[in-house]
Order: C-alpha cells, then sequence, then structure tokens
C-alpha cells in the first residue's frame, strides 16, 4: 500500500510540475466498466506535445442477488504517446494495474487464455493482482470539450489469492497464485477536456 500511495504522490507532482492550459486535462468515464456496475474515473493530463499520463480506478464493492459476489478495486496508471498532438487521435500506451477482489458464486463455464472462471462457481476467491501491459487506442474530438476514446491492451497479470469453500463462510480451503497474459485493459471511454 506505501507503493502506491508513493507512486500517486510521484505521479501527481510530475504532472503539477508542467503548467497546464486549456486542453491538457481530461476526466473520464469508461462506459463498459460502467455497462458491469464498476463506478470507474479517470484524469489525464498533458506533459509535452505528445506525451500524457493517465491514472484510472474501478471500484466494485456491491453484493450482487442469489448470493453472488463480484467485489474489486483497481488502480491503473498509463503513459501515452500520442502520434499528433496529446488527447486526440492515434496512441500507445504502456500500463500497469493493481488491486485487490473478492469474487464467488459466478455461475460461468467460461474458460479464456488458461484461466478457468468455472471455479467461481463453487468457490470463493479473494486476493489481490498487479500487471503491465502494452496499449493501443484512438481518441475521437467530437466538439470543443467533449471526446470519445477506445482502448484495448495486451499484458502479463499476476496473482496471489486464497480459497474458501463457499461463498458466506470464512473457512479457507487453500492458496494459490496465477499468472495471466492476454487482454489487461479493454475501454470505451466518454471523455470531458478541459
Amino acid at each position: 500500500m506505501k507503493r502506491k500511495i508513493l507512486f500517486l504522490m510521484i505521479a501527481l507532482s510530475v504532472s503539477l510540475h508542467f503548467r497546464l492550459n486549456a486542453q491538457e486535462v481530461a476526466i473520464k468515464t469508461n462506459v463498459l466498466s460502467d455497462a458491469f456496475l464498476n463506478v470507474n474515473a479517470g484524469i489525464e493530463v498533458s506533459v509535452a506535445p505528445r506525451w500524457s499520463i493517465d491514472l484510472s480506478g474501478d471500484f466494485n464493492g456491491w453484493n450482487l442477488s442469489h448470493g453472488r459476489r463480484w467485489k474489486h478495486w483497481l488502480v491503473q496508471p498509463e503513459a501515452r504517446y500520442w502520434f499528433c498532438e496529446a488527447l486526440g487521435g492515434h496512441f500507445v500506451g504502456l500500463h500497469a494495474f493493481t488491486g485487490q477482489y473478492n469474487v464467488g458464486h459466478l455461475d460461468t463455464d467460461f474458460k479464456f487464455l488458461g484461466t478457468n472462471f468455472a471455479n467461481f462457481k463453487t468457490h470463493r476467491y479473494q486476493g489481490w493482482i498487479g500487471g503491465l501491459g502494452l496499449a493501443y487506442g484512438y481518441s475521437w474530438l467530437l466538439g470543443k470539450h467533449w471526446n470519445l476514446e477506445a482502448e484495448i491492451g495486451l499484458g502479463w497479470a499476476y496473482t496471489r489469492f486464497d480459497r474458501f469453500e463457499c461463498v458466506g463462510c470464512g473457512r479457507r480451503a487453500g492458496k494459490g497464485h496465477h499468472n495471466y497474459v492476454g487482454p489487461t485493459k479493454a475501454a470505451v471511454n466518454l471523455v470531458y477536456v478541459f
């Protein structure tokens, strides 16, 4: 937790060091994340003519019906290089992410790139996740202050977790870790540019 706070303080200090003018700061929400009931927000600051720093976060603290659980928080900083000028057009990014989760009793038989999500049907998993990835995106200018941005990222994630026998009980059935390589970011952001 201390590393996360230190990283956020450094990122904020760097972004405040640069003089902020119009069209250099944006706030955003990921409508894909909104569709899954995740409270999310992001801020992006242009730090050079073709460079920006983006910081996004997600939170889901809800208990779902029928004993299902999908709680998590996630923070995802990203450095972006824009091919034309910051906050418009094509960009590539390098992102990192970290968070915690508490997931269980989800009725799914979904398997993806070596990860078997069907395990969530009979057990609850609680742990943390972290990783790195590369992304590509495009930001369409809709008006003077509004953009629509699409982004997809690929990378690596590592997680350590405790496995519990049921969603509501506290009896631990084991612990483990998992490496994942594949999509690490998908966003369709509605962006307001100051």
